[in-house]
């Protein structure tokens, strides 16, 4: 129940603004979970996106939901709009 509400509440992060600390080790199981996606394996390989799975902010804090990633397995809407994320991002 406590992933639950932490996963909601970290939804709204975008809209409130990212959290002080990352949970790194819950981020990386993401990160694997995901590799295990074609789409995402191109997106891991990619230099520009990797260095900022690993080192941006906001996208790790995007990567650190569970909500956020498992509907990322299973809708192609969300994957795009993570790659726009990513896009955004490389343009700061």
């Amino acid at each position: 129940m406590t992933d639950f509400l932490s996963d909601i509440l970290s939804s709204l992060g975008p809209i409130v603004d990212t959290p002080k600390h990352l949970n790194t080790r819950k981020i990386n199981k993401h990160i694997l979970l995901l590799k295990k996606q074609h789409w995402f394996k191109n997106v891991h390989d990619n230099e520009e996106y990797y260095e900022l799975l690993f080192g941006n902010r906001r996208v790790r804090f995007y990567l650190q939901s569970s909500f956020h990633v498992h509907r990322m397995i299973r809708k192609k809407k969300v994957q795009k709009k993570f790659i726009m994320l990513l896009n955004k991002e490389l343009k700061k």
